[in-house]
């Protein structure tokens, strides 16, 4: 940026030297010990912020908590099912009372259901998809916006299966779906206050929940699923963990401040 100064140049507002982008930032992260979610606190955590992780299993809250290796005043665990009303106001309320109005939300918990033809498929599991994935998101939204400070963030995942679709998938794309629907909604519902609401959808990731996916798709179509879908994916390979992360900080952070209602498509071109 240049000025009129003798050196012909200014810092841009954004640029602090020495400083986390997530400075003072107080965020929550739902499905907190999955590969992702713990990839993402662990990055807004080195640079600044507070967290509080949210998952099903308070065990496996206390490993991942342990693996972050961080002080308790920067880093909260809350044991909660995302589906359920008072589960999502507790989580919710505990971070406040730690540290005050909430800046960043990544709702992130999901389960994938089964493959099977609409005909086949289970209504139970259809029901438990859309409770967790779309419920879940919605549930937090509504809970949350009470106790965001103005200028904040949120970030609900979706999926490349929110943007397109397969045979057999029809809880988990349905429900990815919607959450893009939700988002938009929510996006402009609180643009008066500054608060951006953006979605980010992966590909297939080299992670434990897609394993489970994958076996399932080798049952369908007869080959190893990893190496079906990497034929198909043009960069010619499953994403990693830290690489989504790296698109959460973005969206978290001031430096998408002109972005909301958007789908960051973070897929390896699949979706092209």
């Amino acid at each position: 940026m240049l000025d009129e100064s003798s050196s012909g140049f200014v810092r841009l507002p954004w640029y602090t030297p020495a400083m986390g982008i997530m400075d003072g930032k107080t965020c929550i992260v739902t499905g907190g010990y999955g590969s992702i979610g713990f990839a993402s606190a662990e990055i807004l955590l080195s640079e600044g912020a507070r967290v509080t992780l949210v998952g099903r299993n308070q065990e496996s809250l206390g490993l991942a908590a342990a693996a972050l290796d961080v002080g308790p005043d920067r880093l909260e665990t809350v044991a909660a099912d995302v589906s359920e009303s008072a589960d999502v106001q507790r989580y919710i309320e505990k971070t406040v009372s730690r540290w005050g109005k909430i800046d960043v939300l990544f709702s992130h918990a999901g389960v994938s259901g089964v493959i099977r033809p609409i005909t086949e498929y289970p209504e139970d599991v259809f029901d438990n998809v859309m409770a967790v994935n779309v419920r879940g998101s919605f549930l937090a939204c509504k809970y949350v916006l009470p106790h965001m400070n103005d200028g904040g963030s949120i970030i609900i995942t979706s999926s490349i299966m929110g943007v397109t679709a397969d045979p057999g998938v029809s809880a988990y794309a349905t429900s990815k779906h919607a959450l893009i629907g939700l988002a938009r909604v929510v996006a402009k519902e609180v643009a008066p206050r500054g608060i951006r609401v953006n979605v980010l959808a992966p590909g297939p990731i080299d992670n434990s929940f897609q394993t489970r996916i994958e076996e399932k798709l080798t049952e369908v179509v007869g080959q190893d699923g990893t190496e079906f879908l990497n034929h198909i994916i043009p960069l010619g390979r499953h994403g990693r963990a830290e690489e989504i992360a790296r698109a959460v900080l973005f969206l978290a952070s001031d430096q998408s401040s002109f972005t909301t209602g958007a789908v960051l498509m973070a897929d390896g071109g699949m979706h092209v």
